[in-house]
C-alpha cells in the first residue's frame, strides 16, 4: 500500500486505519494477508477506522464494512 499513490488522499486520511495506527506515512506501508485480515476484523468491530485506500481504477474509498 502506497499512501502517496492513494487517490483519496488527503480527504480520507483522517478516517483511514493507516493514519489511525501509524500516523501520516512517508513511504509505502506493506501489510501481509494476516495483518490485512486483522485490520479488517478490528474495523468490523468498530475498534479502528477502515482502510480508505483508493488506487488508480477506483473512484471512491471502499464502503465501511
Amino acid at each position: 500500500m502506497d499512501c502517496a499513490r492513494c487517490l483519496a488522499r488527503p480527504r480520507a486520511c483522517s478516517d483511514c486505519v493507516v493514519t489511525a495506527l501509524l500516523g501520516p506515512p512517508d513511504d509505502a506501508v506493506r501489510l501481509d494477508a494476516e495483518e490485512g485480515a486483522a485490520l479488517a476484523a478490528l474495523s468490523s468491530a468498530g475498534l479502528v477506522p477502515p482502510l480508505r485506500l483508493v488506487t488508480a481504477g477506483e473512484s471512491e474509498p471502499p464502503a465501511d464494512q
